[in-house]
């Protein structure tokens, strides 16, 4: 008999003994609840510590760069720096101004800006609510985009159908950059048709174009993480169980919903955050007044109190976010939780024919992109100021004359290989950080936070804008949302009958954790990775948008992009060649991932 839903299952295991749950010692430990507030505390500690020191580990004198952001014009004479030194607290260090802003913090008061001498509270509260305010117009677009991208599993799991879908349309919204579809979006609907304000903040019509530019990947990726989901539901034997007994249609369309979503509502509130935090090259071209463009400005300008205070309100909606998706999780689950009763899917055989048809094209066609511009100069100048493409230069010319073929040819490998290299590590630090999912909470939460440019700004006050750097940079936060999926994946498996039931049965943890957990959440994870790398290899581009990544005149795609943007009136090609190159890369990934099945 198969087994019975996680619904009717927490009853039924409710009646007979339950045995320690496999991987989980908790003689000696502290309750989960301690160590999830020490896990907080230490990563909340820690984070406002290095963004107090990056002043010092810059390596430049903070009182020196607060003379030039206040008055470019005076001379930085001893006397005057010993003065702003004085006047800030700077020269007893970075723990001693770390620990004057926590006493501060204590009394209410996050701080005076270095740059403004104002204080820097209410500020970012003002710049929270923008940002909180686009967030959920954003969240509203992409919880239309993942409904509408599950909906074809969904029907295809009413209807009986089985078959692999390779993902194209979540990796093609996942791969769109922000930055990118920020200006094209204001060049259609604004400069074009007119339809919408170009700019601004504090009109209803102000919002559409800032919240399509966020939700559209952020709806590409929820989508394709939920129709992974509810595919692997279908194949529960539950489902079967419910479907011999006449139950369908809407009531089964629920109920699958809801356990397909309990594992990703860590996910979705990692989303959350990340359009609040994350938004900097949105509301930087649109002008918006919100608090992912006020820590770039503070984080250029060493504005350390703006800073902190900004961290600090990212961090506490990153609390605020993992509580209510712990809540979220246990609601969806029902009694079924903790119970023993959650349901695995058996092992399917599914057609993956058409996945490996366009992992192999997409593929061929980076070949053949990499291949026509390998042997042109991605440096020389060969024509007019954004010619046109021809048979000479099939991509056309950049704003400086230059071959675009040649130079995202020769962009393609470095990208490629550092998005990949980025990726993998994340997905190691990923599984071995959710193997211990209540320490873990407070570094996950604190580094979905920090969005990868504020992670970029840090690493390039310490080593200077690099390629390694934002590699470096992006890997310190990347990691983040594979962790929480393994998390929670590897506390559903544990929740199965045969997990729970194997110490009973003399198997170790090792054994468990070898043989029936690490089997069930490595391929799901792999797959995730595997959505994940667009977006990766978009924050690799787009710290080299912002100037934090490689430098000029090198081939990176982020460059090209930043140099073709002002000019995507005039040249699409050169804004295309790029933007479609990463479309492909991701589109490929998926596809290769779902090959695999």
């Amino acid at each position: 008999m198969n087994g019975p839903p996680a619904e009717d299952a927490a009853h039924a295991s409710a009646t007979r003994p339950r045995p320690r749950r496999a991987g989980i010692r908790r003689t000696g430990r502290a309750p989960d609840g301690g160590i999830v507030a020490a896990s907080r505390a230490a990563a909340m500690a820690a984070l406002v510590a290095l963004i107090g020191a990056l002043p010092w580990l810059s390596g430049n004198d903070p009182a020196l760069t607060i003379l030039r952001a206040t008055s470019a014009e005076r001379e930085a004479t001893p006397e005057v720096l010993d003065a702003i030194r004085e006047r800030l607290g700077l020269g007893v260090g970075p723990l001693g101004s770390i620990a004057h802003w926590l006493g501060g913090l204590l009394h209410g008061d996050l701080g005076t800006s270095w740059i403004s001498g104002k204080p820097v509270g209410s500020g970012a509260l003002e710049a929270l609510t923008v940002s909180l305010t686009l967030m959920g117009a954003s969240l509203a677009v992409a919880v239309v985009v993942a409904a509408a991208l599950v909906a074809p599993t969904l029907r295809d799991g009413l209807t009986g159908v089985r078959r692999s879908r390779g993902g194209a349309a979540a990796a093609a919204l996942t791969s769109l950059p922000e930055y990118l579809l920020a200006p094209v979006l204001l060049l259609a609907l604004s400069v074009y048709a007119g339809w919408l304000p170009p700019y601004g903040w504090g009109e209803p019509a102000q919002i559409v174009l800032p919240a399509l530019a966020l939700g559209l990947p952020a709806g590409g990726l929820l989508g394709g993480l939920l129709a992974d989901a509810v595919g692997a539901v279908f194949a529960e034997r539950w489902v079967t169980s419910w479907v011999t007994a006449g139950i369908s249609g809407m009531r089964l369309a629920t109920a699958v919903l809801r356990r397909a979503l309990a594992p990703l509502t860590g996910q979705i509130a990692l989303v959350v955050v990340g359009l609040t935090g994350g938004a900097v090259a949105v509301e930087q071209v649109f002008a918006i007044p919100g608090l992912g463009r006020a820590l770039l400005g503070a984080a250029t300008a060493q504005d350390v109190p703006a800073l902190q205070a900004g961290v600090l309100m990212l961090l506490a909606l990153a609390l605020v976010a993992g509580g209510a998706a712990a809540l979220g999780r246990r609601l969806l689950l029902g009694g079924a939780a903790g119970a023993g009763g959650i349901a695995s899917a058996p092992p399917t055989h599914r057609r993956t024919r058409g996945a490996r048809i366009v992992a192999v094209m997409g593929a061929l066609a980076l070949v053949v992109v990499v291949a026509a511009g390998a042997g042109r100069d991605p440096y020389a100048v060969v024509a007019d100021r954004l010619a046109p493409p021809t048979w000479a230069l099939p991509l056309g010319a950049d704003a400086l004359g230059r071959d675009v073929l040649a130079r995202v040819s020769h962009g393609a490998m470095a990208t490629a290989a550092s998005a990949l290299a980025v990726t993998a590590v994340c997905a190691v630090i990923g599984l071995v950080v959710g193997l211990a999912p209540r320490a873990a909470t407070g570094p996950v939460e604190v580094a979905n936070a920090a969005p990868p440019v504020l992670a970029g700004l840090i690493v390039a006050a310490v080593t200077g804008p690099s390629a390694p750097g934002a590699a470096v940079a992006v890997a310190s936060v990347a990691w983040a949302p594979l962790a929480a999926h393994t998390a929670a994946l590897i506390q559903e498996v544990r929740e199965r009958p045969d997990v729970v039931i194997a110490p009973v049965l003399g198997e170790g943890h090792g054994r468990i954790l070898l043989t029936r957990v690490l089997p069930a959440v490595v391929p799901v994870l792999a797959r995730h990775a595997a959505l994940r790398l667009p977006g990766i290899a978009l924050a690799l581009a787009g710290l080299g948008f912002l100037g934090l990544g490689a430098q000029a005149p090198q081939p990176e795609w982020g460059l090209v992009l930043a140099e073709a943007l002002p000019y995507i009136e005039r040249a699409p090609w050169a804004v295309a060649t790029p933007a479609a190159a990463l479309v492909l890369l991701s589109v490929t990934a998926v596809a290769a991932s779902r090959s695999r099945r």
